[in-house]
């Protein structure tokens, strides 16, 4: 039974060692972006309020297997989607849809009225997942930060 839980729920950690898991598929990506995932879990469990209020962890049988966060700083006009992952291991079964349906319907229950997001070329399993619960591609970006990752893919959700 998949359940959503607050971050807040979660030791310090949770979320870093989540995309680890999520990007283990290619070394390049620790590589480039662990220092990110490091800042971005230290952000989240030093500001719960905002943790527990832009996202949440997708719990398997007591197990968390994935989380999704979203910035809500260009609201009322949009949120911007940031990490969404599944754990390796349970990639490809659904539940990484299912997580991003639940943020959707709280991002659309909050009054916001279109989300938006990034990913890469090479996560094709990402654009599949976006596209599938629909999310318009609305431009093709050239990636020269990391570009093993592929173009920077823009795609947005309109209510």
């Amino acid at each position: 039974m998949i359940e959503y839980k607050k971050i807040s729920d979660f030791p310090k950690g949770t979320l870093y060692s989540q995309l680890r898991s999520a990007y283990s598929f290619h070394d390049s990506f620790k590589k480039y972006w662990e220092e990110m995932w490091k800042e971005y879990d230290c952000f989240f469990y030093s500001n719960l309020d905002i943790a527990d209020k832009c996202g949440f962890i997708t719990v398997l049988n007591g197990k968390a297997i994935g989380h999704i966060s979203w910035d809500p700083r260009n609201n009322p006009d949009y949120v911007i989607i940031g990490h969404n992952c599944i754990l390796s291991e349970y990639k490809g079964c659904g539940y990484g849809k299912e997580q991003l349906r639940e943020a959707i319907a709280r991002i659309k229950k909050s009054g916001t009225p279109k989300a938006v997001v990034t990913t890469n070329g090479i996560l094709i399993p990402a654009q599949k997942n976006y596209e599938s619960v629909g999310f318009k591609k609305t431009l093709v970006r050239e990636n020269k930060d990391t570009p093993f990752a592929g173009d920077y893919i823009d795609y947005e959700l309109i209510f």
